[in-house]
């Protein structure tokens, strides 16, 4: 498995349910909650998966710019999960949630446009032999939360 291909699909997943939740319609709360819920499930797993697998194999074969763009990411990674947990104790149809979700998905389609506009290529050229190898752990690790977490 390409790792490339296995993070941009789980981008595209997340970028439709950003649109799904706006589609939503402006007083759907108990949709936009399951949309929501479904999104912050998603990129805890995607993070997760990047975090202990793809960034440090990344940061181990990279120039000193791709680690600095490691580092940048799990910065990245560190605000949107402070997103998510702000957002999870507050009501879908506060002010502030909406605030905040709206946040998050400008931080979230930021870091989707920074990494594969800048840390995939990174990647590419650092990884180089590995990547089979670490697209195949990622895509293990993946299903391995995904069945915790139905």
């Amino acid at each position: 498995m390409n790792p490339f291909s296995l993070l941009k699909e789980d981008h595209k997943k997340v970028k439709a349910l950003f649109q799904d939740y706006e589609k939503a319609g402006e007083d759907a709360f108990a949709k936009k909650k399951e949309i929501a819920d479904t999104i912050f499930h998603e990129l805890e797993v995607h993070a997760e998966v990047e975090e202990e697998i793809f960034y440090p194999a990344v940061k181990d074969h990279a120039d000193k710019e791709g680690q600095e763009l490691v580092a940048e990411a799990y910065e990245e990674h560190r605000l949107i999960k402070e997103l998510i947990e702000e957002l999870k104790k507050l009501d879908v149809e506060d002010e502030e949630y909406r605030a905040k979700f709206k946040v998050l998905r400008e931080n979230v389609e930021l870091h989707i446009e920074e990494e594969e506009g800048e840390l995939f290529p990174e990647a590419k050229d650092a990884l180089e032999d590995e990547t089979d190898e670490i697209g195949d752990e990622m895509e293990e690790r993946m299903e391995e939360l995904e069945s915790q977490h139905p």
